[in-house]
């Protein structure tokens, strides 16, 4: 009774996202305010129907329904009750259920917190945002019904090995909001051009709704990454797997999306560069749907197979795309730009960063798509790895760095090339001294990587400074913005250096050792001290003990492990790691060999891994900062909008 009441619940959500697509929508243009006014109660309608239909599909998991298709094939009796609950989004049905059950969230903040939108226009972003709502909830009850019955099954097939644990809890969810936040700013868009309103004010409604997704975005960007890492057994990140892609396509025309509305809210320029921005940033996200759920990559993140859902997908993308892109043809005559600036000036320089950006994006979107293309063509199969992304993005990275470092010290409209040189030459000078002798302290020379990759970090990252430091005199100046601004600045300096040194500096063996045994690596002495079995939830698993010592120091005892689950028989590694702020100690036990107790063992050392995580959560933290400056509180109470001259003399 439960599934098919959470059935019935999506059949409701999806009525009432129709409606709300459709009667504000009509209401707004007629001037009909009663009809406005069913916007808010129909998104929070569709938000009640789709966390009941999301409720019971949890039911099922916790109270072991194998008469429900999808839990048969996610769980297990033998699972958890914690990764039955988060094995809810484990695979490709439920994890549409909590896209879905994103949007409809997101539609409901907007409603509550949008007190500062004008009726109409908050009745018209809620409105694309209960059509794209239809769209998902149409996909799911025709192809991916979470509620699907078959006959009684005494046991579930399992959650996939490597999805239980903790990163489940938090990667996809974060991942998700991320995703969907974006179309937030793709509303306000759609809504301003179709309201003829391509001013500043729809630029200052969606900044801080923008902020707020992209901190989702990058928070589980950086947590997928953590997870892989450890989870794995291999002390990777995945960087440049195809669905990992996926979510950095849109991420990065999302940073690209963040600058150009600073520009058009401050001074009133790039209007269409912004717009079209805002159907980039969600659109890739709307890809990175597609290439995950319909069967054409192949990874160990795909959830699915069946090309008839991916047909769905891709036509919806194409709906979506396309209107979006008509009506910005049709509106783009509003957007012409009446204000000017010089080269040298911080426009400029937010100019170049986007351009870079949406190369960047475009780069990673042709690496990643040109096998399927090459397939479909029947030019042969070929693989697109890690050497063409690095050597297409290092150089663009750099470009990045060079705007980045200098971006903040320049002036709006004008700056003078002599002014510019004095405020950034001691940070230059500090960053090519750091880049060269930084490396010294590995005793390893100056590898060419290291050096460059030091030289961008600290360019940016002593640049941010400089232009902190001159504010230092203005305390006024200080809003949530510039915090922002910094922080995020200094968590991809520091991101930087971390990729940096543990790509470099990394050192790894493979080695075989039996109890007693020992292999020295970086200084470290890791002794094999036994294996023993031991007895999981659902698992069974060999438990190693590794003793790190260093000199006659004890730094620590490492405990890594051999998992096989029960219902899959499928072996996983658990990592032990002893981790640091300026490395990371890292074991991984592999298969045992021969008879005398002896074992593969992965040992490696990871200088500076930690900082790739850290940076990500400075990022995370400057973008809430941005969401969370006071001109936006203001123009939640009352309504105003600052115009771009006074928004200027605010500070950046």
């Amino acid at each position: 009774m439960i599934p098919e009441l959470g059935h019935f619940s999506l059949i409701l959500a999806l009525v009432m996202a129709a409606l709300l697509g459709g009667v504000p929508l009509y209401g707004s243009f007629h001037g009909q305010s009663r009809l406005v006014a069913l916007a808010k109660p129909a998104a929070l309608a569709m938000w009640a129907y789709t966390f009941t239909a999301y409720a019971c599909l949890t039911y099922a998991f916790v109270t072991d329904d194998f008469s429900v298709r999808y839990v048969v094939e996610t769980s297990s009796a033998q699972l958890p009750l914690f990764y039955k609950v988060t094995g809810v989004w484990g695979a490709h049905e439920g994890s549409l259920l909590l896209w879905v059950m994103a949007l409809a969230s997101w539609s409901v903040a907007v409603s509550v917190f949008g007190g500062g939108v004008p009726t109409q226009v908050l009745a018209r972003v809620l409105s694309v945002m209960g059509l794209i709502g239809a769209g998902f909830l149409l996909f799911i009850l025709l192809t991916s019904n979470p509620f699907e019955r078959v006959p009684m099954q005494p046991e579930g097939r399992d959650l996939n090995p490597l999805l239980q644990d903790f990163g489940l809890a938090v990667h996809p969810p974060m991942l998700y909001m991320g995703y969907v936040g974006f179309s937030v700013a793709f509303a306000f868009a759609i809504a301003a051009m179709l309201g003829g309103r391509l001013d500043a004010a729809w630029v200052r409604w969606a900044r801080p709704w923008t902020n707020v997704a992209w901190v989702f975005l990058t928070m589980g960007i950086a947590g997928g990454s953590w997870w892989a890492y450890y989870e794995l057994g291999w002390g990777g990140w995945w960087f440049w797997d195809p669905v990992e892609n996926a979510s950095l396509m849109p991420w990065l025309l999302g940073t690209a999306l963040l600058h150009s509305l600073a520009v058009s809210e401050k001074r009133g320029l790039f209007k269409a560069w912004t717009v079209l921005l805002a159907i980039g940033a969600f659109s890739f996200s709307l890809l990175g749907t597609f290439l995950v759920r319909s069967g054409v990559l192949t990874s160990v993140h795909a959830f699915a197979s069946d090309p008839g859902r991916g047909v769905f997908i891709l036509l919806f993308l194409a709906t979506v795309v396309g209107s979006s892109l008509l009506l910005f043809g049709i509106r783009a005559p509003r957007l012409a730009t009446t204000g000017s600036f010089s080269l040298l000036s911080r426009e400029t320089g937010l100019f170049a960063n986007n351009l870079i950006l949406l190369v960047m994006a475009f780069a990673v979107l042709l690496g990643t798509l040109f096998p399927l293309l090459s397939d479909a063509l029947a030019l042969g199969k070929i693989s697109v790895g890690p050497p063409y992304f690095n050597t297409v993005m290092t150089p663009l990275m750099a470009a990045l760095a060079v705007a980045m470092g200098a971006g903040l010290a320049l002036r709006w409209r004008q700056d003078q090339a002599r002014r510019l040189a004095r405020v950034l030459g001691l940070p230059l000078a500090v960053a090519l001294l750091t880049a060269v002798l930084a490396p010294w302290a590995f005793g390893a020379g100056l590898p060419g990587l290291a050096v460059l990759g030091l030289a961008m970090a600290g360019w940016i990252a002593f640049g941010s400074i400089a232009w902190a430091v001159r504010l230092r005199k203005a305390p006024w100046r200080w809003s949530g913005a510039n915090w922002g601004a910094l922080l995020g600045h200094l968590g991809l300096a520091v991101t930087l250096t971390g990729v940096t040194l543990v790509s470099v500096y990394s050192q790894a063996a493979d080695v075989r050792l039996e109890p007693g045994q020992s292999h020295t690596l970086a200084g470290y002495a890791f002794t094999l001290q036994g294996v023993e079995q031991t007895q999981g939830d659902n698992y069974q698993a060999y438990r190693g003990t590794m003793q790190v010592t260093r000199g006659q120091d004890r730094i620590a005892v490492l405990h890594p492990e051999k998992r096989v689950y029960n219902v899959e028989s499928m072996p996983t590694t658990e990592a032990g790691i002893d981790p640091g702020l300026f490395r990371d100690l890292f074991v991984a036990l592999g298969e045992p060999l021969g008879e005398q107790g002896g074992w593969s063992v992965r040992i490696q050392y990871k200088p500076f891994v930690r900082w790739l995580w850290l940076g990500g959560l400075l990022m995370a933290l400057g973008g809430a900062a941005g969401a969370l400056d006071k001109r936006y509180r203001r123009l939640r109470q009352t309504g105003d909008v600052v115009p771009p001259s006074a928004a200027l003399a605010q500070g950046a």
